[in-house]
């Protein structure tokens, strides 16, 4: 029983206190605030910020789900008073006031669930050494009457303060710290738009960076590969031409390495152009071009295929070179003995995920590093966030390594 009382009140007085200490911080800055606030935006930001860390707290001790937080304070220039009153976060977080007005009863009901059964020990054993001076119940102590009897009912009363009183009072303050500084639907909602926003934003600029690098990729191939094939194929057949009357055995003997290098830059030109879009995926579709690249992996792949229904070309096309990056990045740098792939659909999403059982230590950077790793990664985030997509890496050194992807199908 006793147990269960501290169990329950010594929580609540350590939250009744802590609570006290910042009511008291608070009032002592209030003056300041009050007067140099409107000025000085970051007083106003730290009272939101004020607001969300009660917030936080209340949840956390009624143990409840995490609490959503109020938007920041809105960005203003010292002494620009519309926005601050615009600023419907401000508003709700001068709420805050109201914790120093009931600071003291919180804090004389938490000292005296904690303190009243000690005190009251002390009292009852020393108050010999100064008669009328220890007080129990209010009341001071004289004779051993009055501590035998007061004494008891001092224990009694201050346990059921720490146990019954506290953690109700306790209770109190959190589920109203929650409720009136909650934020408003709208602010939610806004807030919610805001981030969605942003993270458009961010996988727009991903996407049209990505975009260009793959543009100046196929360029380089283009250039590089296929467009010095067809020059060197155009002269050749120039030569033959003109060796045609002269010599017709080295024309003809010209004419069979134009076609051999006609061959070698229509091979060229396949490969720029699958990855691109595979021709595999129209053929063949998503799961018989994934368990195609599982079969051309040199490790042991499992490979477990659910129902995918239709799937978008766009999500298709980046399964795909998700699948096939990561069998790469673990054939070359995981020196793992097996990979798993998993690829279903999940309502109106497609869910994918390749683990290997390597050495990990994966990451995701623009730059690959000194074992030539992190950037494939890179190029496979900037391809699923332009979908709109989710990508979650997991690494830890030791391994073992799991990427999973989330594709939005809708």
């Amino acid at each position: 029983m006793l147990s269960k009382i501290l169990s329950r009140g010594g929580p609540a007085a350590a939250y009744l206190m802590v609570r006290f200490l910042k009511s008291v911080t608070l009032l002592a800055a209030l003056p300041i605030s009050l007067l140099l606030g409107w000025i000085i935006p970051g007083a106003t930001a730290g009272l939101v910020r004020l607001a969300n860390s009660e917030r936080y707290r209340a949840a956390k001790y009624l143990g409840a789900p995490q609490a959503e937080e109020l938007p920041p304070a809105l960005p203003r220039q010292s002494g620009d008073v519309v926005t601050l009153f615009r600023d419907k976060s401000f508003r709700r977080s001068l709420k805050c006031l109201l914790m120093p007005v009931v600071m003291i009863p919180e804090l004389c009901v938490a000292v005296f669930a904690v303190l009243g059964a000690p005190a009251a020990v002390a009292g009852m054993l020393l108050w010999k050494l100064d008669p009328g001076n220890f007080s129990l119940m209010g009341v001071g102590v004289d004779s051993w009457f009055e501590a035998l009897t007061n004494g008891p009912v001092q224990i009694l009363v201050s346990l059921g303060f720490l146990g019954w009183v506290a953690p109700a009072v306790a209770r109190a303050h959190a589920r109203a710290a929650l409720t009136l500084l909650a934020p408003s639907a709208e602010q939610l909602e806004t807030a919610r738009l805001e981030q969605r926003v942003e993270e458009l934003t961010k996988s727009r600029a991903g996407a049209v960076d990505s975009h260009g690098a793959e543009l100046r990729r196929i360029e380089r191939d283009l250039h590089d590969g296929t467009q010095a094939q067809l020059v060197s194929l155009a002269m050749r057949i120039g030569v033959a031409k003109q060796l045609m009357a002269e010599d017709p055995e080295k024309a003809a003997k010209l004419l069979d390495d134009a076609r051999d290098g006609a061959e070698q830059a229509m091979t060229e030109l396949r490969g720029v152009l699958r990855t691109m879009y595979p021709p595999i995926l129209a053929d063949r579709g998503l799961a018989g071009a994934v368990s195609a690249l599982a079969a051309r992996c040199p490790l042991p792949v499992e490979l477990r295929i659910g129902q995918l229904g239709d799937v978008p070309a766009a999500v298709e096309a980046a399964a795909y070179f998700v699948v096939a990056e990561s069998l790469t990045n673990v054939t070359k740098h995981s020196a793992a003995g097996h990979v798993d792939v998993q690829l279903e659909r999940r309502g109106s999403e497609l869910y994918l995920a390749v683990t290997d059982d390597g050495i990990g230590g994966a990451r995701i950077s623009e730059q690959s590093d000194l074992l030539g790793r992190g950037s494939g990664l890179h190029g496979m985030l900037h391809r699923v966030r332009a979908i709109d997509g989710h990508m979650e890496l997991q690494s830890p050194i030791g391994g073992p390594t799991s990427v999973e992807v989330i594709l939005p199908c809708g």
